[in-house]
């Protein structure tokens, strides 16, 4: 098959990592791609956002499979674009993506469905905004209904941080992205994200995962896009994967079906474990960053046949293999990241030959020269994988330790939550033995 990968980020890279080794795979292209993938297809210089460019090329190229990377365009309507023109798309379409593209959609759409979640209200306006604000006292979480690259998101502790929050986000912080905000009532507990591969109707659990939000060690500064994750998470038993599916994977795959907008694609389930059960924090339409970096090496089975069986309806007849080791992903994003930052400083890999640690490139371009340099806020991402999620997280940052890249930063902490976890964790597991959290 031909393939076509749209994408240019750490995400992008694992798939392509995981695409370039599918027997199913002849011709991989990769729009616009970056400097790590370039040993794994041939990088195509079209932007991501360049919706009509992409087309164009998959249709006059006879694209086999487009596998869209980004939720932008998803959110766009790009995987409807290529399906009405005869070409495969791997990702929902515009309609179904609502679950990322509006937070207000998805949260509504889990009211209709009994699908467990905070209490929320949506504003337009700052007096609406404040008076659900002061009805929280302060104690809430403020979001931008629309995509704001994981930025979007303020957990208040009070009135006056909360109305600050709302201020900013409606005075234009995130553009249209920010019309309107939902309030949120502000739930405790650990989180989690489970990921699964709906089909339109089935649903099929694939792999779960904990990311650390926050920019700094000790859980503290801004929220980031994510500086780190480790998979299988570390709070995720079999009986409560199997309560998220029933509670929400498998009504959601209906719901969508019942009120025709099947869901087709990697559904990403942002999770907190409260004392009452988990409840959905946010939804994704796509593989999240940098989750992909940890659960893609550890897929067993073939991804292009999965993700053939979900665009065409045939995961009631498929399974998924993954490996039983530990993967741990830590996250260098250049200093200032995630507010104002500086680009182009040189960066050097000095890769160890060791199969279990890969380091994807998420923001990195070569100069004229031909150096390796930093092109965004986060801008690698260093896998480790073991037996157990220690060695993994020692060979993450043992690599990290192999870059020289002196104005690059990371948290030291990723994962080290799981180290805790492990030393308490019993085959009785209850959320009230683990309900502390995250670091």
């Amino acid at each position: 098959m031909k393939i076509l990968l749209i994408g240019s980020g750490g995400r992008e890279h694992a798939l392509a990592r995981s695409i370039a080794d599918s027997p199913l795979v002849s011709d991989l292209r990769i729009a616009p791609g970056n400097p790590g993938m370039e040993r794994l297809g041939t990088l195509i210089q079209i932007k991501a956002d360049d919706y009509d460019a992409l087309f164009d090329y998959a249709v006059t190229e006879a694209i086999d499979l487009v596998v869209i990377g980004p939720e932008a365009p998803l959110v766009a309507g790009l995987a409807d674009r290529l399906g009405d023109a005869g070409i495969r798309a791997f990702g929902p379409s515009a309609a179904a993506a609502q679950l990322e593209g509006s937070k207000e959609f998805a949260r509504d759409f889990c009211t209709r469905h009994n699908i467990p979640q905070p209490g929320f209200f949506a504003a337009q306006d700052s007096d609406t905004a404040y008076r659900h604000i002061d009805a929280m006292n302060g104690f809430c979480v403020i979001k931008a209904d629309g995509l704001a690259a994981g930025k979007g998101v303020v957990v208040a502790d009070t009135a006056d941080e909360a109305k600050a929050a709302a201020d900013a986000m409606l005075g234009g912080r995130f553009g249209d992205a920010s019309k309107t905000i939902l309030i949120e009532e502000r739930i405790t507990g650990p989180e989690a994200s489970l990921f699964a591969l709906l089909d339109g109707r089935d649903a099929l659990y694939m792999a779960s995962a904990q990311d650390h939000k926050r920019a700094y060690d000790g859980d503290k500064g801004p929220n980031t896009g994510g500086m780190g994750a480790i998979s299988p998470s570390p709070r995720l038993d079999d009986a409560l994967i199997e309560q998220v599916m029933d509670n929400v994977v498998r009504p959601l795959a209906r719901g969508m079906a019942d009120e025709d907008i099947p869901y087709r694609g990697v559904l990403y389930v942002g999770l907190m474990l409260t004392a009452t059960g988990p409840q959905v924090i946010e939804f994704n339409c796509r593989f999240g960053d940098p989750e992909a970096q940890v659960i893609l090496p550890r897929l067993k089975t073939d991804i292009i046949s999965a993700m053939l069986a979900a665009t065409d309806g045939g995961l009631g007849h498929f399974d998924m293999r993954w490996d039983d080791a530990n993967a741990v992903t830590v996250v260098m994003a250049t200093k200032g990241y995630p507010e104002a930052y500086d680009k182009g400083s040189a960066i050097t890999i000095n890769e160890r030959d060791d199969p279990n640690c890969i380091v994807f490139h998420a923001g990195t371009a070569r100069d004229s020269n031909g150096q390796l340099i930093a092109a965004g806020g986060r801008v690698l991402a260093v896998t480790g994988m073991g037996d157990d999620a220690a060695t993994a997280r020692q060979k993450a940052y043992d690599a990290v330790d192999k870059i020289d890249w002196p104005e690059g930063f990371y948290r030291s902490d990723i994962a080290a939550i799981s180290e805790r976890f492990a030393a308490k964790k019993s085959d009785s597991m209850t959320l009230a033995a683990f309900s502390d959290r995250p670091p």
